[in-house]
């Protein structure tokens, strides 16, 4: 472990966005556009696309610099786990659930952490992508003290799909 800081970092800071290493731009395009739904912004001629929701300038870069035609980190190596994509309600995560069934795009794992519902799924390039809704801050499940108290349950993916509150 490293030495406690001085002060907490302000609470006002977000992760703004991911750059991922791509081994072919199209191909990963096809995933993030054409299955998730996310927007294509902008390009930088062949090698780089940013894509967002909701017209941001970017939430993912992919780029293909220092990969094109790569194949991806060997298990056992370090690198990215995964990227998480946060869902606005529970409506919107059955949404690409959805998404991802329609396009036959297998699901790796699904989970109920009691702070979030969680779908996971790899990139055609095998970076796992998480896919989560957070639940209202007063349903989180906390101890005696008042502590949050993760877990992780399998999800209801039947109960999701259905757009059904647990």
């Amino acid at each position: 472990m490293t030495e406690s800081v001085e002060r907490n970092l302000d609470p006002r800071v977000t992760i703004g966005h991911v750059h991922l290493k791509v081994a072919d731009l199209d191909r990963a395009l096809a995933f993030y556009c054409g299955i998730l739904g996310f927007e294509l912004i902008t390009t930088y001629g062949d090698e780089a696309a940013f894509i967002s929701a909701g017209g941001y300038h970017h939430h993912i870069g992919l780029n293909t610099w220092e990969s094109a035609g790569g194949s991806p980190p060997p298990p056992g190596s370090t690198g990215l786990f995964h990227l998480a994509v946060l869902y606005p309600d529970r409506d919107s995560l059955a949404d690409a659930m959805n998404r991802l069934d329609r396009a036959g795009w297998p699901l790796t794992g699904a989970s109920d952490h009691g702070v979030s519902e969680a779908l996971y799924t790899e990139d055609p390039d095998r970076n796992g992508v998480e896919l989560y809704r957070d639940r209202p801050e007063d349903e989180w499940p906390r101890d005696a003290e008042g502590r949050i108290v993760m877990y992780t349950r399998p999800l209801d993916l039947e109960a999701l799909a259905g757009g059904t509150i647990l």
